[in-house]
C-alpha cells in the first residue's frame, strides 16, 4: 500500500499536466482553425476565378466589340457616338459579371466556426479542471 505522500500528486505535477494538456489544445485548436480557413479557401476560389472570369472577359470584349462595333456604327452615326453606345453596353454586362461574383464571395462566411466553438468549450474544461 502507498503512503499517502506517494500517492497524492504535488501541486506542481498537477500544474504542469494542466500546462502540458492547455499546450495541447492551442496546438490542436491551431490546426483546427487552419483546416477550416483552408476549406473556405478552397469554396472561395471558384466564385473568385468567376469574378476573374468575369474581368477578363469584360476587358476583351470591350476591345474586340467596341472596335467592331465602332467600325459598324460610324457608318449610320458619328464615330464617337457608336464608341460610347458600345462602350457603355459592354460595361453594362461586365459588372453584372463582376457584381455576381463579388456576391458568391460574400456568401463564404471566413470565421471558422468549429474552431470557435471548440475554443469556447476548451475555457469552459479549462474552468472546471482549475476549479
Amino acid at each position: 500500500m502507498a503512503s499517502p505522500s506517494e500517492s497524492q500528486r504535488s501541486v506542481s505535477d498537477v500544474l504542469q499536466d494542466i500546462v502540458g494538456n492547455l499546450q495541447q489544445i492551442i496546438r490542436d485548436e491551431f490546426r483546427l482553425a487552419r483546416a477550416e480557413v483552408e476549406g473556405k479557401a478552397h469554396r472561395a476560389a471558384r466564385p473568385a476565378s468567376i469574378l476573374a472570369a468575369g474581368t477578363v472577359l469584360g476587358l476583351y470584349g470591350l476591345g474586340c466589340l467596341l472596335l467592331a462595333a465602332i467600325y459598324g456604327l460610324s457608318l449610320v452615326i458619328a464615330p464617337w457616338l457608336a464608341a460610347l453606345l458600345i462602350g457603355t453596353v459592354l460595361a453594362i454586362v461586365a459588372a453584372i459579371l463582376l457584381s455576381s461574383g463579388r456576391n458568391r464571395l460574400r456568401q463564404i462566411d471566413p470565421v471558422p466556426e468549429r474552431t470557435v466553438r471548440s475554443m469556447k468549450e476548451n475555457v469552459q474544461w479549462t474552468k472546471e479542471q482549475i476549479k
